[in-house]
């Protein structure tokens, strides 16, 4: 297999999805950090959106994020994604709907002021009770971890770090999403998928913006 190199910077949950994965299935690969607000040249060359993530494999290059962490999951032993073809999609569908969660939570993070914390904290919270709705069984889809639970992990886990920094509380009333989140958060594999100072450098990201979370009530 080639070498595995995720690009990245360190408060991204997109990559921390494929981190996951990688920890999960006990690959071995490297984590580059780059400074969005100075993205160097060489990173603007492989990312054609200028995004990250961004997985070297070899000397090919893959984006986005879903897409990275399919083929991270393929080309390692003990697939994740399941075979039928149905499932597959239906996850593949979730694994979108969870990119959307994602936004909208990094929206209600930075939002300056009570009138958008409130609308994206609505925005989130509609589609966590769509996602409670259709949890089904000790992970997302049944007794086994999927791509599915790679890609809400990093969701959960911030929501976790949410109520205890702000006392912010979005699980109380979704028990399998609570439960879930318990779960999860409890694995080697998740703890050690951010960087060691993640919370304390996203505090600082969020008063560095003049988020309403860190603004005194």
């Amino acid at each position: 297999m080639q070498t595995i190199e995720l690009i990245s910077f360190k408060l991204c949950p997109f990559v921390q999805r494929s981190v996951i994965t990688l920890l999960k299935k006990g690959v071995d690969f490297k984590i580059t950090y780059i400074d969005l607000a100075n993205k160097p040249d060489w990173f603007l060359q492989l990312s054609p959106l200028g995004k990250v993530p961004v997985v070297k494999y070899g000397d090919q290059v893959l984006f986005e994020s879903a897409v990275i962490n399919e083929f991270l999951d393929e080309i390692t032993p003990d697939q994740i994604m399941p075979s039928d073809a149905l499932q597959k999609a239906k996850d593949r569908g979730w694994i979108e709907y969870s990119s959307q969660i994602i936004m909208d939570q990094y929206r209600m993070t930075v939002a300056s002021n009570a009138d958008d914390f409130a609308t994206h904290s609505r925005a989130m919270s509609q589609k966590l009770q769509r996602l409670e709705s259709v949890v089904n069984g000790e992970y997302f889809s049944g007794d086994k971890f999927s791509l599915v639970d790679a890609a809400i992990a990093p969701v959960l886990s911030k929501l976790e770090m949410l109520q205890r920094y702000y006392q912010v509380d979005f699980l109380s009333e979704l028990p399998k999403l609570s439960a879930l989140t318990t779960k999860l958060t409890n694995f080697d594999f998740v703890k050690k998928s951010v960087v060691d100072d993640f919370e304390t450098l996203f505090d600082q990201y969020l008063r560095d913006n003049g988020s309403y979370l860190t603004q005194p009530k």
